[in-house]
């Protein structure tokens, strides 16, 4: 026994030295940016992003001409295809000689232009224009790979803890029903407690729902992970990440060895998604779908499949450049601009019962006790009718 545990406790921290040397190494590293950008230097873009109200700034033909300059430059050194790069800068470059930008002197007018303008040539959702009132800390060079100071790495701590590092809600549906609403995949050296609670608390269960409907995505390391408890001791390959600033490419794997109870590769699972979910989210649910371990309910997904991160051009403006791409090890390709079409597509409101009732459904297959038995059927039949009234819309006022 204590040679197993030795084992699992090298190996898992082999598996996240390995994590922070690659966000180290490529820093520009992470799916989503609301998550990523919270765990980054520049955080400040990150609230920026989410606070419309912010005071706008005032641009003179210097300033504007810098931002756009910037913004080509950081996508031509590091965006994941070259081509569609130079694509960009041609189209800019256009607009720019009919003059297009001349009378433009908000900052937030310009960040909407501009990011409209590369979106319409690239059609990638990463792809992102940010403003911030506040300044923006300086970016720190490719080759500076030192771990995060101990007041950066306190505000990322926090902001994780806050967010119980993703989960929001874990518990056991009737019919004896696993589910985990899960908002966002958080790096995994500091989640890991959090994912064995959860994954302890369901390991009785006979069938799980994972709820993605609301994950805008996040780190990988954390999807191979939570990825490793839905399988056997046996690594799977989930997926690869191409990175086109260093020409590397990253496989990700689920481990032999978990902390505490896996979930195990034999139980029904389900995941659920909506055009919300995004990025990471996806990509959990895409390496999921080509392996056949779980059934997908809800509607199509977002369609991001290019990890990356901000580069700061000055102290008011940045751009967030993805700068790599994943790779399918089943499909060889992604979900990038299709998203991930559904096993079973319903509204994303019905998707949770539709789940529920084909999770009860199979693990009544199993159950041989007649007062069970009974009492799932008329759990099936309780969430049949909720589903029904659901599909009719509310009623008419005045009418029962």
């Amino acid at each position: 026994m204590f040679g197993i545990l030795v084992c699992l406790q090298v190996h898992l921290e082999t598996f996240f030295r390995e994590e922070m040397r690659m966000r180290m190494r490529m820093r520009i590293y992470v799916y989503s940016l609301g998550i990523a950008l919270a765990l980054l230097l520049n955080q400040r873009a990150a609230v920026a992003q989410q606070a419309p109200n912010q005071s706008d700034l005032t641009l003179d033909a210097a300033t504007r001409t810098a931002v756009i300059e910037g913004a080509l430059k950081n996508l031509n050194s590091y965006y994941v295809f070259p081509e569609t790069a130079k694509k960009m800068e041609q189209a800019v470059r256009e607009r720019i000689a009919r003059k297009e930008y001349d009378q433009i002197t908000s900052a937030k007018a310009l960040v909407a232009a501009l990011q409209g303008h590369l979106q319409e040539v690239s059609h990638d959702k990463h792809l992102r224009m940010m403003y911030s009132a506040e300044p923006l800390p300086a970016e720190r060079s490719a080759s500076d790979d030192h771990e995060p100071g101990p007041e950066e790495l306190a505000r990322q701590l926090e902001f994780m803890r806050t967010v119980n590092f993703g989960f929001e809600k874990v518990e056991r549906l009737p019919g004896n029903i696993g589910y985990i609403d899960l908002r966002g995949f958080m790096a995994a050296q500091y989640g890991a407690e959090t994912v064995v609670a959860a994954m302890n608390f369901l390991a009785n269960t006979d069938a799980l729902i994972i709820d993605l409907r609301r994950n805008g995505g996040g780190e990988p390391a954390m999807v191979a992970l939570i990825s490793s408890y839905l399988f056997g001791p046996e690594p799977v390959h989930l997926n690869d990440l191409y990175f086109r600033p260093d020409d590397s490419t990253h496989q990700w794997w689920t481990l032999p060895y978990v902390p505490g109870k896996r979930y195990g590769a034999k139980k029904e699972v389900y995941v659920l998604t909506s055009k919300r979910t995004f990025s990471a989210a996806e990509e959990f649910t895409y390496n999921l779908k080509n392996l056949k371990r779980a059934t997908i309910i809800g509607e199509t997904t977002g369609g991001g499949a290019h990890p990356g991160g901000p580069r700061r051009i000055n102290e008011h403006f940045a751009v967030w450049v993805p700068s790599g791409r994943a790779i399918n090890p089943i499909s060889k390709t992604n979900w990038e601009g299709t998203g991930i079409k559904p096993d079973v597509e319903v509204p994303a409101d019905q998707a949770l019962k539709v789940a529920q009732i084909a999770a009860m459904n199979k693990v009544l297959e199993k159950v041989t006790a007649p007062e069970r038995r009974d009492a799932i059927k008329h759990g099936i039949d309780g969430l049949q009718k909720e589903l029904d009234e659901m599909k009719q819309g509310p009623k008419p006022e005045g009418r029962q």
